[in-house]
């Protein structure tokens, strides 16, 4: 019988949130949470499951990472599944990181799964195998599946398919196969040609990635006579949060006054942020958007001016789109205000 590992945070595992996410690494024999799951689809028996806080990984990911591998060593397993991530950021970069670091130290296929909003995505897709999967955990099981399905090919010794025919992100890798239809390159790069010039669809051999590139601004001449302004991801806002922004996935940003204060208070600002513990920025919101500082520098005449609003909405869930068009929103207003420039603060 084939020996699966499977990888989840301390969320998934039971046994807390926010608070919990500096739980350190701990290996567990048999099934926990989703591994009930992954172990009822694996052609495999799940014999251990690995548990560690998205944080203590993000923070301290080489002891992290060390401690879990010293916990394979004396284990007999022949493929390591972590996951699913769906788009939790923190989540799906410590998926990518442990199954990296696993694939590297024993040689074994290591898969996993997140949304394609995910930065673990973009971080690991050519290292692993990271499956499209969904933005919650509602489509745990469906994503569990389709990550099993794969295991279970490998593990049997099938043939995989790609990137499109397997629903895994493309990692960039080409490989040489016969067709069976044995058109040559030659015939099937006419046949393109001609769908193009008819403006028929079709799809290319060789897709080329699209780059989402920005432009670097030009340097600041003079920062003691520039207008800077302050935009935070972290969720800082008044506390009554005055533009229902939410605190995950977020839709709606917020501008707030700070023009007559030296600093942000505690019970008159706090976070609405999801995605961290809440109890430092709450006692203390300066820590997020410091305006404490700023003012200080203003004072030494270090900046010319603070930009008499900040801006703030939430980073955690929020969909690329959606960041995008709040992102372009707050440029016009700081263009119309003439800022020279932003510190963007995030968690």
């Amino acid at each position: 019988m084939k020996k699966a590992v499977h990888y989840i945070n301390q969320f998934f595992a039971g046994i807390g949130g926010e608070e919990m996410a500096d739980y350190k690494p701990e290996i567990r024999e048999g099934l926990v949470g989703p591994s009930l799951a992954l172990n009822s689809m694996i052609d495999a028996e799940v014999t251990h499951t690995i548990i560690c806080g998205d944080n203590f990984m993000g923070t301290h990911t080489d002891e992290a990472v060390e401690e879990i591998l010293k916990f394979l060593e004396g284990i007999d397993f022949d493929i390591f599944i972590a996951g699913p991530a769906f788009n939790a950021g923190r989540y799906g970069v410590a998926c990518g990181t442990i199954c990296k670091a696993v694939k590297e130290k024993f040689n074994v296929e290591a898969i996993t799964s997140m949304n394609e909003e995910n930065p673990g995505v973009d971080m690991f897709k050519k290292d692993i195998y990271i499956f499209k999967g969904g933005k919650s955990a509602a489509k745990l099981r469906d994503d569990v599946k389709k990550m099993a399905d794969f295991a279970n090919k490998i593990l049997n010794g099938k043939k995989t398919g790609s990137a499109d025919e397997e629903g895994f992100f493309e990692r960039g890798i080409r490989s040489q196969v016969w067709l069976d239809d044995k058109k040559t390159a030659a015939r099937r790069g006419v046949e393109m040609l001609i769908k193009k010039l008819n403006n028929e669809e079709f799809v290319t051999e060789l897709p080329i990635p699209k780059q989402d590139r920005v432009d670097i601004a030009h340097p600041i001449k003079d920062l003691s006579k520039a207008n800077i302004a302050l935009v935070t991801t972290g969720g800082i806002v008044p506390v009554e949060n005055p533009d229902r922004i939410q605190s995950a996935s977020a839709t709606r940003w917020g501008k707030y006054d700070i023009s007559n204060l030296e600093r942000l208070e505690s019970g008159v600002y706090k976070t609405i942020h999801a995605g961290f513990d809440p109890a430092a920025a709450d006692a203390d919101p300066n820590v997020i958007l410091p305006l404490d500082v700023m003012k200080e520098y203003l004072r030494e005449g270090k900046i010319g001016k603070l930009h008499k609003y900040f801006y703030s909405t939430v980073g955690t869930g929020t969909t690329q789109k959606e960041a995008s068009r709040m992102g372009k929103e707050i440029v016009e207003e700081l263009k119309k205000d003439k800022v020279d420039g932003v510190i963007l603060v995030s968690t």
